[in-house]
């Protein structure tokens, strides 16, 4: 089983950039497809994006294709988004999750068994 702990969250102004990442341990990081998922106030868990065991093939949910980027070290165990541009409306808890049983980096919540604990990311106006 891994274990997945996120950090890098913060307030920044609408315009600024952030990352966050995603350190991994328990089991061989490069093993595992993962994702990043974000949930804002009362609203539910979304898909924001997910890169395989290589890095060689990510997705993006529309909103945030331009403005953020996944990649994964696995020499560190850590997958990262970096955040550009972010807007008011990317305020949420950020979680990164891990799957092991699939080809293709999932894009559903169902998709990953292992989640992290999330980190709040907020953007002022």
């Amino acid at each position: 089983q891994v274990q997945l702990v996120e950090s890098g969250g913060g307030l920044v102004q609408a315009g600024d950039s952030l990352s966050v990442a995603c350190a991994a341990s328990g089991r061989t990081f490069s093993n595992y497809n993962m994702g990043w998922f974000r949930q804002a106030p009362g609203k539910e868990r979304e898909f924001v994006a997910a890169i395989s065991r290589s890095g060689g093939l990510i997705y993006y949910t529309d909103s945030v294709k331009g403005r953020f980027t996944i990649s994964r070290d696995n020499a560190k165990n850590t997958v990262y988004l970096q955040m550009n541009s972010l807007e008011p409306e990317d305020t949420a808890v950020y979680y990164c999750a891990a799957d092991d049983r699939r080809t293709l980096p999932p894009r559903t919540i169902e998709g990953y068994s292992y989640w992290g604990q999330g980190t709040q990311v907020t953007v002022s106006s």
